[in-house]
């Protein structure tokens, strides 16, 4: 197998090794334990699920026969490559990445979890040309919610971001619906099939400054329906019809901006169905594969794949 690269993505969710190269693309990948009720996890306690798994991620694609010559390694450093990003949980994928890179004697290549997704997501929209030309992009999650002015740097990308949340993420509002709702967490897919159960429209229109919104005024209304007794598929769909709606004229306004740039979706939140549909319908929108929308490590290994060739520069 050809230039075959390995990357690693310990993210606060996800553990997922990836390889890619050589004609083979293969991640695999595993979300980690909440206790039943809960928000979310400590960093200590993430990191400690990501030091028992991700070996079996890597295990698993070796027996699958995935696993090649390996020319080089990555891993996601840090959320986003910007000063201070830093999250405990990535130093799981960067040591042992970096102790494999030091043991076969080739390259490590690292790059941040959003550029991962920004990559992942190109190749998966069969838009690999998107890395090396200017181009908007959402990173929809269960902590991030920005929309980014992505440009090329070397054998990745520099995103800028240009608008979002100024508060909690779609991804956490999705994430405490459910929870309220007493779905599992993440609720995301949950949630999209509680969709189909509503059979009322309510309207609620998050205001939009300058790109920029808030969503914890729908925290609130959300909270407030369950009191009332709303059914939950409204529910359901209230909280994905609002996130949906306001992502889309953000994206709008930003097409006005910056006129004939493509725009390409990335994050767990945007394998959503219909925010898909409607981002699509609405402005020509580029999504990942859903299995690559979510937290994965392909993208890493792109990304390492792209360094490789171009020497190791930028």
């Amino acid at each position: 197998m050809d230039k075959q690269c390995i990357g690693f993505d310990t993210s606060n969710y996800t553990t997922s090794a990836a390889v890619f190269g050589g004609g083979t693309a293969e991640n695999r990948g595993r979300l980690l334990s909440v206790p039943e009720g809960a928000l979310g996890l400590r960093q200590s306690d993430a990191l400690f699920q990501h030091v028992k798994r991700l070996h079996l991620m890597v295990e698993q694609l070796r027996e699958e026969g995935a696993i090649g010559e390996i020319a080089a390694v990555g891993a996601s450093t840090r959320p986003r490559e910007v000063e201070g990003s830093y999250m405990p949980c990535f130093l799981v994928g960067e040591g042992e990445g970096r102790a494999l890179a030091a043991a076969l004697g080739v390259p490590f290549f690292p790059c941040s979890h959003q550029q991962g997704h920004i990559a992942a997501a190109a190749w998966s929209a069969h838009r690999d040309d998107l890395m090396d030309k200017p181009h908007l992009a959402w990173h929809l999650s269960g902590g991030t919610t920005e929309l980014l002015r992505v440009e090329p740097m070397g054998h990745t990308v520099r995103a800028e971001v240009i608008g979002g949340t100024s508060d909690i993420s779609a991804g956490q509002l999705i994430d405490r619906t459910g929870v309220l709702l007493g779905l599992p967490f993440p609720a995301g897919k949950a949630l999209d099939a509680l969709y189909s159960e509503a059979d009322e429209c309510l309207d609620y229109r998050v205001k939009l400054k300058d790109l920029t919104f808030s969503l914890s005024g729908m925290e609130n209304q959300v909270k407030n329906l369950l009191e009332k007794g709303e059914k939950p598929g409204n529910i359901a769909k209230f909280t994905i019809d609002t996130v949906t709606n306001v992502v889309l004229r953000t994206t709008q306004e930003a097409q006005k901006r910056w006129p004939g740039l493509p725009v390409l979706c990335s994050g767990g939140v945007a394998s959503n169905r219909q925010l898909r549909s409607a981002m699509e319908k609405g402005c020509g929108a580029l999504f990942a594969q859903p299995k690559y929308a979510t937290d994965n490590a392909l993208g890493v290994a792109i990304l390492t794949r792209r360094a490789l060739d171009r020497g190791g520069e930028g």
